[in-house]
């Protein structure tokens, strides 16, 4: 597998994973994390240390050297709470991906192109055994908004659908910009949480508190509109909104 496609392979098993194996036919997202660590070393030791009860099926290293951590037909604990859609609790049906970078709490940078050109390689592998459709890779905040910010807004979610790798709008960046920070009516506002319920994010993240709402729009503007995230919806994002329902 690493040989055919260029990929840097090794393995360096954790012991955080659920005993029983699942069913190939059970994996159906991706998911992508950075470690959020000030160290790669300690970011290793803490996925495979059974007093932190977390882990990943693959850890991409600064140089794009990928460890994998868990087998894929293995449950790894990297999901935590979270939904998508109908599903709940992701680990049972999701590979996790973590990417050594330190994070929003310790000097949070940009990824190494290294570790991206080693990402795209490992994608096309599991996409293409898993059938897992490009709708379905996903960042931590996507599935937990409400908790988590990973991969973050310097994760280069563009250069993946680029390659046909994630879900992605139509729309060009530099036409839709105009419209942003211009008020919308109420009634777009609520069909703006109607259409990232449809791309997939829960409404449960909505229920409780108006924060939820918030988290729920940063985490979609971290995905989708990198260079401002506030929380506020806008003409340009309600327009990002409705173009990827379209597609």
């Amino acid at each position: 597998m690493s040989s055919k496609l260029g990929l840097k392979l090794t393995r360096h098993y954790s012991i955080n994973f659920d005993a029983l194996s699942r069913n190939k036919k059970q994996i159906k997202f991706i998911i992508i994390h950075y470690t959020g660590m000030r160290k790669q070393s300690e970011a290793i030791k803490r996925l495979c240390n059974s007093k932190s009860k977390v882990s990943s099926h693959y850890f991409i290293k600064n140089n794009g050297e990928v460890v994998n951590l868990v087998p894929d037909l293995y449950i790894a604990w990297h999901a935590g709470e979270s939904i998508w859609k109908k599903y709940k609790s992701l680990n049972k049906y999701s590979i996790g991906i973590e990417i050594n970078n330190p994070g929003h709490s310790n000097n949070y940078k940009k990824f190494y192109a290294k570790q991206i050109k080693s990402l795209i390689k490992l994608l096309r592998i599991l996409i293409k055994k898993y059938k897992v459709k490009k709708q379905n890779i996903l960042g931590h905040s996507d599935i937990s908004p409400n908790r988590k910010k990973d991969p973050g807004e310097k994760f280069p979610w563009k250069i993946l659908a680029s390659q046909n790798l994630c879900h992605w709008h139509k729309l060009k960046e530099r036409e839709i910009k105009k419209f942003r920070n211009q008020k919308i009516s109420f009634f777009e506002q609520k069909r703006f949480m109607k259409n990232l319920n449809m791309i997939g994010y829960s409404k449960r993240f909505r229920k409780k508190t108006k924060l939820y709402n918030i988290k729920v729009i940063e985490a979609f503007q971290r995905k989708f509109r990198q260079s401002l995230i506030n929380g506020k919806i806008d003409l340009e994002c309600f327009l990002i909104s409705k173009s990827l329902v379209k597609s």
